[in-house]
């Protein structure tokens, strides 16, 4: 807005642009469980605390939950984990840590040394946006918030452009999307700068972890951020201007678009009879870890299997089990709500080292 604010007016002009974000837009219902996704990183410690402001101050009547995703990166995210876990005590939410061993089999540096440093974010990717809604399910959330802010939906919208990728460009700029099907997702954040969320969380003092990912440095999203930031210098603007043009644009009915299906190996969202996901774990299994990335698949079948087929690890975490649990795991959290107890035997609270019921 240009306008020159005290520190005090800072922090309730950030919160109160938040707070309208989420009214305007509609995202939560009173009652509703809603996840966080926590990366330890200034984005998703800063969401945290403001969302917990803002349930209290404005009585959203939401259930709060942290919900971090371990990839299995040392000397990075075991060290951002610490960070989160400070996190939960200092907020007192409660935590959900889902890991790639446990729910694929494979840890990030056990696939970066089968595949090399060229292409495994998009392995990190794929994992990530699955794990997110698998954790969800075993919590039997109804919706999880990221930490995606402005800098970072001009960013995606770049890369789609970049790409030509018209269904995700369709999608990016939504404030809500659909989460592939499962649990619904958005970004409250989705108008706030990066820079005022530094400087939100540096004035706050909040507890957040700052060391880039190891595996980053090569990643295709690092060139559209510093292209945007090179715009940004000359024209201030340019973020916000690439949001509203992003949500400006729509894909001709006249494209072919993808038609959603279910994978026949887990059961999530996928456009081909098996998800990329699965494609990609099938490849590393195999041994042929380009399986899974390269358009073609031709000269895959016949070649001798690894250590499996790819579906051993997600048939364990199958999203119609998920599913079916978390329904079953609600129905019982309804019956006994009066009691104040739970079945522990089917009740997730006591997971991460957490004792009782929460």
């Amino acid at each position: 807005t240009g306008q020159r604010v005290c520190k005090e007016c800072f922090f309730r002009v950030f919160e109160t642009e938040v707070h309208h974000t989420i009214v305007d837009n509609g995202l939560f219902r009173p009652g509703d469980r809603i996840g966080i996704g926590a990366s330890g990183g200034k984005d998703s410690t800063v969401l945290a605390y403001v969302m917990k402001t803002l349930n209290e101050r404005h009585g959203y009547g939401l259930e709060l939950f942290l919900l971090s995703v371990d990839e299995g990166i040392s000397g990075y995210r075991d060290d951002s984990l610490e960070t989160v876990k400070r996190n939960r005590d200092q907020y007192g939410l409660p935590l959900k840590i889902v890991s790639y061993e446990q729910l694929y089999g494979w840890s990030m540096d056990r696939i970066v040394e089968a595949v090399g440093r060229k292409n495994n974010c998009t392995f990190c990717g794929v994992f990530r946006r699955q794990a997110l809604d698998r954790g969800a399910l075993m919590l039997d959330l109804d919706h999880i918030v990221t930490g995606h802010n402005a800098d970072d939906v001009a960013e995606t919208i770049l890369m789609n452009m970049l790409r030509g990728d018209l269904p995700r460009l369709g999608r990016c700029t939504e404030i809500t999307t659909a989460g592939d099907g499962y649990i619904g997702r958005s970004k409250p954040l989705k108008y706030a700068y990066e820079k005022e969320i530094v400087m939100y969380a540096y004035l706050k003092r909040l507890d957040y972890f700052s060391t880039e990912c190891t595996y980053s440095p090569n990643a295709y999203r690092g060139y559209a951020r510093q292209f945007i930031k090179d715009l940004e210098a000359v024209r201030p603007s340019a973020i916000i201007d690439i949001i509203h043009s992003g949500e400006a644009m729509k894909v001709a009915s006249t494209v072919a678009m993808p038609v959603p299906a279910q994978c026949e190996r887990c059961g999530y969202l996928s456009s081909n009879a098996v998800c990329k996901a699965c494609a990609l774990l099938e490849g590393l299994e195999r041994g042929i870890p380009k399986l899974g990335i390269s358009r073609t698949v031709k000269d895959a079948d016949g070649l001798p299997a690894h250590g499996g087929d790819g579906s051993s690890a997600v048939e364990l975490v199958h999203f119609e089990r998920l599913r079916e649990r978390a329904r079953a795991i609600r129905q019982q959290r309804l019956e006994t709500a009066d009691s104040g107890s739970c079945d522990a035997d089917a009740c997730l609270c006591a997971d991460d080292g957490a004792s009782g019921c929460r």
